[in-house]
């Protein structure tokens, strides 16, 4: 097992950041094959796998979940961020991947995207690799 720890700064409430470069830099490194796993250690944050081709994309998946999970003044969490929680959950907090001679096999239009529901926030995303 390989691990890497990232730092990512978001600068919105919501945001989603693609991180699939930052991913394979770090799975490039390796040679055989396994999987990778990408994690997020926060509960108003999520990852997933989703198309990195059309920017649209994220801001339609953002602008449903908004929809889906209204910031709502009645949730009883005292944070205020009660919807953040729901939307992490909801889409949850790792991916898995395969990976094969240091390349991921991720499709065509897929990427990995670190999704923010509670910032702007300094957050960590932990990659580990098995082979």
């Amino acid at each position: 097992m390989i691990r890497w720890d990232v730092e990512l700064r978001t600068s919105a409430r919501e945001q989603l950041l693609d991180i699939t470069d930052t991913v394979a830099k770090h799975v490039s490194r390796l040679a055989g094959e396994g999987i990778v796993s990408v994690f997020v250690p926060h509960t108003t944050a999520a990852i997933t796998i989703n198309e990195n081709a059309d920017p649209a994309v994220q801001s339609d998946m953002l602008a449903w979940l908004a929809r889906l999970v209204p910031a709502d003044p009645s949730f009883q969490h005292a944070e205020g961020n009660s919807d953040g929680h729901i939307k992490a959950s909801l889409l949850g907090s790792s991916v898995t991947v395969p990976f094969f001679g240091g390349r991921m096999l991720l499709g065509q239009w897929q990427g990995i995207y670190f999704c923010e529901f509670d910032g702007p926030r300094t957050r960590q995303v932990v990659i580990t690799a098995y082979s």
